[in-house]
């Protein structure tokens, strides 16, 4: 092993130190099985397989998604088929990553086509949207494409899935973690739940463990389980270096990671020979982005653009609020391709649309030299029914162990009512209660009637006019642009002042500025 890889080596067995604290990955958190022969052999299944398929078809991100094909024969049982054929199929599927057949795997295979059925059909309609996203990153890094297929145990393809212990996103990254490959995790933004981001991401970590292992089923073993586990089987086997070899030195967990990886390949190809219909997905498949450069909510977006806002939601899951934090960095917002132009010709209507409504609240943090520590926030969160730590700490971006050392926990038990000091990146948006957002903006009404003729002078373009200041549109103006250099002054004011029925302006027009 050269120096590079030893350094690599060691930097994973410390985070697997860190493990038994805050788990890498989410899926140390199981169900346990019913008494067959996969629960005998392994036990322990991961939680996407036990997710309430009802709860979760009735949850936002895929009202897109309805069985619709009149043509596929479905049905509730499964069809019998001998060992031999599922050899042979599996033989056949074009796949760089072994995926060999045995008991194991055919239990796996049972338990997608025989009780898992309705899982399988949702999750064939979210990967005509999903795989070729994944698809293409994986292809961008050179390597198997199979890998998306881990996708499917990972989280079931909900880019929204939130584990019991923090891990969230297609990929179940825990926040340290996403973290440390580069995912930015705050109040408003998860870019573990960024299906193209995530996958970014998880690719990096692929790339990391093959250049330790060189064998895929010991890099899909420690992506489960860790490094570190991995390394105490190979050493307690003799130096085996082999998956099935090692298998019964691993965590009962991770025994079932590889075989339902093998059986998620065989499902996800023969699920007609099954007799599984899938869901056809309506969301558009063609997309396009934009880039944000000003706070926005994906409401405006919604109501001047026609989009239904629950489309807009399930193609950019990132954004936890429906605040896209643009003032901070661009940022990318997803539409369908045939919007695109649309958002360009109508976008100052879009930033200006139900500003003083949607945004109220919402203080815009300008980081202009970068610096984090802007948009570090003190709160205090009080727990709701049904919240525990995790999810807590999953909404703000921020670990369980930081919330239990803010608050002096000594367990992750955390009452209903009870009120949590917390210290969150706020995304480059502070949330300030409506009291004070009259406040403030009463105060800076008086100030500006105060200094009328200093703010006059401030505006090259901008005069003194009896009771009002008048102001030439320069090229790039929105009312939103104007508004903002005068305290007090909303873009409904300049529109009402100007008897504007729109928010269109033009360069070298002469807006009425009202002195509030």
């Amino acid at each position: 092993m050269n120096k590079n890889l030893l350094i690599l080596f060691c930097l994973f067995c410390l985070m697997q130190v860190s493990r038994a604290q805050d788990p890498i990955f989410g899926e140390p958190q199981h169900s346990t099985l019913s008494a067959d022969s996969l629960s005998d052999v392994v036990g322990l299944i991961p939680e996407s397989l036990d997710a309430n398929v009802d709860s979760l078809l009735h949850s936002w991100h895929v009202q897109y998604f309805s069985k619709v094909d009149e043509y596929c024969h479905d049905d509730a049982e499964n069809v019998y088929f001998p060992d031999s054929v599922y050899e042979e199929r599996l033989e056949r599927l074009p796949s760089v990553i072994r995926l060999p057949y045995n008991e194991v795997v055919r239990d796996c295979i049972d338990l997608y086509a025989g009780r898992k059925r309705d899982l399988v059909r949702y999750m064939l309609g979210m990967a005509d949207f999903y795989f070729p996203i994944i698809e293409q990153v994986l292809d961008k890094h050179n390597l198997p494409l199979e890998l998306k297929y881990l996708a499917v145990v990972e989280s079931a393809l909900n880019p929204v899935a939130l584990s019991r212990v923090g891990a969230c996103g297609l990929w179940q990254f825990m926040l340290p973690t996403g973290k440390i490959y580069g995912l930015e995790i705050n109040s408003l933004l998860d870019e573990r739940r960024d299906p193209e981001k995530a996958t970014e991401a998880a690719c990096k970590y692929f790339k990391d463990m093959y250049a330790i292992y060189g064998d895929w089923n010991l890099v899909l073993a420690s992506y489960n389980c860790g490094p570190g586990n991995v390394n105490k089987a190979i050493r307690r086997s003799g130096g085996k270096t082999d998956f099935w070899e090692i298998f019964r030195f691993l965590p009962r967990e991770t025994r079932s990671y590889v075989p339902l990886f093998i059986a998620a390949n065989y499902i996800m190809n023969y699920y007609c020979d099954h007799n599984i219909c899938p869901m056809q997905t309506s969301l558009p498949l063609a997309t396009d982005t934009v880039m944000v450069s000003s706070m926005l909510h994906l409401q405006q977006v919604s109501d001047v653009l026609g989009i239904d806002i629950e489309q807009l939601r399930a193609l950019n899951p990132q954004y936890k609020r429906d605040i896209i934090p643009g003032n901070t960095e661009p940022s990318v917002l997803k539409l369908p391709a045939s919007q695109t132009y649309a958002f360009v010709d109508k976008e100052d209507s879009v930033y200006t649309h139900r500003i003083e409504e949607l945004l109220a609240n919402c203080v815009p943090v300008h980081a202009a030299d970068g610096s984090k520590n802007l948009t570090l926030e003190k709160i205090t969160h009080v727990v709701a029914s049904g919240e525990n730590i995790y999810t807590i700490a999953n909404r703000y971006g921020v670990t369980p162990k930081d919330i239990r050392k803010w608050n002096g926990l000594g367990s992750n038990r955390v009452a209903k009512g009870r009120r949590l000091r917390l210290h969150v990146d706020n995304g480059g948006v502070a949330f300030a209660s409506a009291k004070t957002k009259k406040t403030e903006k009463a105060g800076a009404a008086k100030a500006e009637q105060k200094a009328t003729p200093v703010v006059a002078k401030s505006h090259q373009t901008a005069r003194v006019s009896g009771k009002s200041l008048t102001y030439k549109v320069q090229s790039g103006d929105s009312l939103y642009s104007i508004a903002k250099k005068y305290p007090g002054v909303s873009t409904d004011d300049l529109q009402r002042a100007n008897g504007l029925t729109s928010a269109d302006i033009r360069p070298g027009q002469v807006l009425k500025i009202p002195v509030v």
